[in-house]
Parts: C-alpha cells; structure tokens; sequence
C-alpha cells in the first residue's frame, strides 16, 4: 500500500484540504464564544502526547475534536471513495484507530474528550459542550 493516492488530481485536492479552521470548526467555535465559553484553539492537551484537540478548555480539562466525516469515518453518510478504495478504507481506519488511542490517553490523564461530527449543527454541539463544561466546573470546584 503506497503513502499517498496515485491519481494527480486527488493529490491537488487533497493538498487543499484545511486541517485548522475548517468550516465546521469555525462554525462551532462561534457559537462557543456566543455562549460566553473561552477556549484555546489547536493545541495539545497533554504536553507529553503530539495530538491536538481543535478546541481546549485547560481549567476544566475538555478536549473537543470536530471530526471531518470523510477523514474520520462518519457512519451516517459517508459512502466509500470510488478510486484507490483499499487504500482509502486502509487509511480512514488508521485515522480512527488514532482517535480511539487519543481518546483513551486523555481519558487515562483526567480530561473528557468530546468527538463533534462536521455535518453537527454547531449550535447543538456547543449546547452539549457547554452542559459537559458546566458539570466539569461544579466537580472541580
């Protein structure tokens, strides 16, 4: 299995493919701010462990992950690649086996990890953020 899809035009839009500040991210980190929620944005959650969360909130230890559906897997509406299909299902499964190792580490350290789907509306996903943060404060209080 090669490092990278052999099919040029893949290649270039692959390239152009954002990993920060996605539309999705952006979308969810605004309505984050709306509900008075300060965070920091890509950065690693453990200092010892090179993944980072999309959005960090030290105090109350919560990392949130918005998860590309295509790139991470996303049951609901994704529909395999129909060029280089073995190497693409080979990689998306990488890409979860990361996820649930990221998700098992920072549970392991004391965070809450939370996993937002891109096709989510922001304003629910951040109405569940906010609810975690909330039972996260009282219990560190």
């Amino acid at each position: 299995m090669g490092n990278s899809p052999v099919d040029p035009r893949t290649s270039v839009r692959m390239r152009s493919v954002r990993q920060r500040d996605t539309g999705a991210e952006l979308s969810l980190r605004s309505q984050l701010h709306r509900l008075g929620l300060r965070y920091r944005v890509d950065r690693r959650p453990l200092a010892t462990v090179s993944r980072r969360a999309d959005v960090v909130f030290r105090r109350a230890r919560v990392a949130v992950f918005v998860d590309g559906c295509f790139w991470h897997g996303c049951a609901s509406d994704q529909e395999p690649p129909r060029t280089n299909t073995r190497w693409w299902i080979a990689k998306i499964a990488r890409n979860r086996a990361r996820d649930r190792d990221t998700d098992v580490m920072l549970r392991h350290a004391g965070w809450k990890v939370i996993r937002v789907w891109e096709h989510e509306h922001a304003a629910t996903a951040a109405k569940r953020i906010q609810r975690v943060m909330r039972s996260r404060e009282v219990a560190l209080a």
